[in-house]
């Protein structure tokens, strides 16, 4: 089997349980923000080496693929694809909620907007946060269409990341935090 089929030479591409759509329809939107982030996921467990946080990178980096399924589905074939795949569900969401609860336990976040980049791998996850809320935007567009079977994939990002976050501030627990005071926002306002 070759890696290049042709059939998206024409600025179309195949959906998941069937139909096709133009690259630029918001379901690819969203898909594509979501590879992106997932891509960023897997930068950032390579640059890591905490072992939580490179086994939470992998965790969710595999229940995208879950939320992702749903995303590059058409409405029309979404009960197909859950007879045969798995769903986002309310226990994923939870799940989520149970890891930033148990890393804000370990580290203590400061009072001032921080500065991405202390660490390589803290930088990539981000880089993977930032992603993951365009896809994040994305699939609130296709809600609005009406087209979102699911709204608990919803959930599942937005929580997913602020554990992106959490998780980037706990990878950097050990270093100085490179953070915009009150008198850097006064002089760069000022300026």
């Amino acid at each position: 089997m070759k890696i290049y089929t042709k059939s998206g030479d024409e600025g179309q591409t195949g959906l998941l349980f069937g139909g096709r759509v133009s690259k630029d329809n918001p379901r690819c939107e969203v898909v594509g923000a979501m590879d992106a982030a997932v891509s960023a996921m897997g930068l950032a467990r390579g640059l890591s080496e905490d072992d939580l946080v490179k086994e939470t990178l992998l965790r969710v980096q595999r229940e995208m693929f879950v939320a992702g399924a749903e995303l590059a589905t058409d409405p029309a074939n979404y009960e197909m694809m859950s007879r045969r795949l798995a769903t986002v569900t309310p226990e994923m969401v939870a799940g989520l909620e149970e890891l930033v609860d148990t890393i804000d336990g370990r580290i203590e976040l400061p009072h001032a907007f921080l500065v991405p980049g202390t660490s390589a791998a803290s930088g990539a996850i981000d880089l993977a946060r930032s992603m993951l809320r365009t896809a994040e935007r994305r699939a609130v567009g296709l809600k609005d269409r009406d087209i979102l079977p699911n709204l608990e994939v919803l959930r599942y990002l937005n929580r997913l990341a602020d554990l992106l976050f959490m998780l980037a501030r706990y990878e950097d627990r050990e270093r100085p935090l490179d953070l915009v005071n009150k008198a850097d926002r006064d002089k760069g306002l000022a300026e």
